[in-house]
């Protein structure tokens, strides 16, 4: 009988109710199906913020999920999770069309705002809490749902992106903006922020952008991009107030402009720049979040399905040290056709580190 007992205690200090992935369904207006997916750790913040982890192209809620250190950083510091997953074939996120860059207009990211907003209503999530992360064409998710949903989210931080509106345009693949040759002004650039959500008034969310020089899928002249339509956005010199070399890594250079923007270059690094979660939590001072306790597993939803991973994916890349110029070519490639296939064509390296 004292060892039945203690087993009993064993189970349940080793977390027999261990938290998992669980999808949602009818979380709200959801206009191209955006496939939803929640993480709720055992232990949550009171109350706890709330990150949205875009996947990358040819990837999915649950590779994000296994892949990345979202999830464990999640458990450390008792924050929810939304692992959204794109309804492209391809795996690609819609970061082209109108709908999805206007403010509520639809598109991708109406569906994933609509979590965000469900999260907050029926989790209790702290709507003053709310920030995204997403590597490649989740990176340009990440920099679409913060121009348009600036009253949404408090912070972004994007791995290996391009800026807000590059992609515009009828498909889903743009040549020119993934070789570099879409070059505007900061102006410009910032005047597609601001185009997305024009009766916005309230305080712009915080951005961090990382690039890799060795990016030959987004070229690096991407990175230079962001540069001057964040800057413009946030009314900060394109000088930096302070760069930091080898930081957070050998070889990395990190520039900060201001509170609300940094931006990280990656020496010899392809794509994608690996996911720095400690260095995202703190950018997004979610790793300063109040004592978790504990709480249900249940999560609210009307349909939920469990998800079991059983290989994990993993994010070392080998560092390319071959790097290109950021001057970008003379010529440019006809882009694909719209179909799946074409689109894949595209995007099969854009996860990087086996993504």
């Amino acid at each position: 009988m004292v060892f039945l007992a203690s087993y009993i205690s064993l189970l349940f200090s080793a977390g027999a109710y261990a938290a998992s992935l669980q999808q949602v369904t009818n979380f709200g207006t959801n206009p191209t199906n955006v496939g939803m997916y929640v993480y709720k750790p055992d232990k949550l913040a009171s109350p706890p913020p709330l990150l949205v982890a875009a996947h990358y192209c040819t990837g999915s809620a649950q590779a994000y999920f296994s892949g990345t250190p979202f999830r464990s950083l999640a458990d450390q510091y008792g924050v929810i999770v939304i692992y959204p997953n794109a309804p492209d074939s391809g795996g690609c996120w819609d970061v082209h069309t109108n709908a999805t860059l206007t403010h509520n207009a639809g598109g991708d990211s109406l569906g994933i705002v609509s979590m965000v907003r469900y999260a907050i209503s029926n989790y209790g999530a702290d709507a003053n809490r709310v920030f995204v992360v997403g590597t490649s064409s989740g990176a340009m998710m990440t920099n679409v749902l913060i121009g348009a949903y600036p009253d949404i989210f408090k912070g972004g931080s994007a791995f290996s992106g391009v800026p807000f509106g590059c992609f515009s345009g009828a498909t889903l693949w743009n040549s020119q903006c993934a070789q570099g040759q879409r070059i505007m002004t900061g102006q410009q650039w910032g005047d597609l922020v601001r185009a997305a959500y024009p009766g916005f008034t309230g305080i712009r969310p915080k951005m961090q952008v990382w690039h890799g020089t060795a990016d030959t899928t987004l070229y690096p002249q991407n990175f230079q991009e962001e540069v001057k339509q964040w800057t413009n956005v946030f009314n900060y010199s394109t000088t930096a107030q302070q760069t930091l070399t080898n930081n957070p890594l050998n070889g990395y250079t990190r520039s900060i402009y201001g509170d609300s923007f940094q931006a990280i270059l990656a020496q010899g690094v392809g794509h994608t720049v690996p996911e720095q979660g400690n260095d995202v939590f703190t950018f997004f001072g979610l790793n300063q979040a109040a004592s978790p306790t504990t709480v249900s597993t249940t999560v609210p939803v009307s349909t939920t399905t469990i998800i079991t991973t059983t290989t994990p994916i993993t994010t070392t890349t080998p560092i390319t040290t071959t790097v290109p110029p950021v001057t970008v070519p003379t010529t440019t490639a006809a882009p694909p056709t719209s179909t799946a296939a074409g689109t894949v064509a595209h995007w099969g390296q854009c996860g990087g580190q086996g993504k």
